[in-house]
């Protein structure tokens, strides 16, 4: 199991902006111990806007993806790359490339840029080809073939994933891990939980001091197209609805960073 440390909710609008001033609401934290988890956080809180920057674009293409009358689709990695940097800039205000690459979060960032743009040029082949519809490409793939790659890029030093209530995970290998299951249920799916509040703690994970964040995304109208109803009827993908409703939580953005 993860001991728990120091947990610290932010309140923040996850949508349109994320990185808003940090409002830190626990109690009894060090100011220095507050200061330095309110900075790891904000690292994690950029990480987990990038994905869903690059995760939009992927989902406004689709359409043009599993158009099987067109051939180059014009969705290279630095295409897509720069339509996500822009949304990010647009949602945040700052410009990724220019967090200094010396710092973790420059690192980090520049890692999941990099696999952003690898993913796209090695999925080409299925992107642009003609004669077949639905190719496969949703946004849910995309995020985990970054995520994956972003792993192997940064090793020990951060990971990134999308997981959520176990019975509304597809994928099993994006299944909660203990600390993320009871967090998931005692938290952020409590009927008090605050909607679009992040959370944050510090925890103890295989012998090193890690930052846990866990941000919560809620079905939108857009979602539904796959996780809506009727409950048990097959998606465009062929997978079972789960019959989900606007503003229910439907997926957790999980970011650990260790020190």
């Amino acid at each position: 199991m993860f001991p728990l440390r120091t947990a610290v909710r932010h309140r923040l609008r996850i949508a349109p902006a994320i990185l808003l001033p940090l409002l830190i609401l626990a109690v009894g934290i060090r100011p220095e111990a507050a200061a330095a988890a309110a900075a790891d956080t904000e690292i994690a809180l950029s990480l987990a806007e990038m994905m869903r920057s690059a995760r939009a674009v992927i989902a406004t293409q689709q359409e043009r993806i599993n158009d099987p009358a067109v051939g180059d689709k014009g969705l290279s990695g630095e295409v897509v790359l720069a339509k996500a940097v822009e949304i990010y800039l647009t949602r945040t205000g700052r410009d990724p490339r220019k967090v200094s690459a010396k710092t973790q979060h420059g690192r980090l960032l520049r890692a999941q840029m990099a696999a952003i743009r690898e993913v796209m040029d090695e999925n080409q082949k299925t992107i642009n080809r003609k004669g077949l519809g639905f190719k496969g490409f949703v946004p849910a793939v995309f995020t985990r073939l970054v995520n994956e790659r972003f792993g192997q890029k940064v090793g020990q030093e951060a990971t990134i994933k999308v997981t959520g209530p176990p019975d509304l995970v597809r994928n099993r290998k994006a299944l909660p891990d203990p600390w993320e299951a009871a967090v998931i249920r005692d938290r952020l799916m409590a009927p008090d939980w605050p909607s679009g509040e992040v959370l944050s703690a510090r925890v103890s994970q295989d012998g090193r001091e890690a930052l846990r964040v866990l941000v919560p995304e809620y079905y939108g109208a857009s979602c539904l197209a796959c996780h809506g109803g009727p409950r048990g009827s097959l998606d465009l993908t062929g997978y079972p609805m789960e019959g989900g409703q606007i503003g229910e939580l439907g997926g957790v953005i999980s970011i650990t960073l260790f020190r």
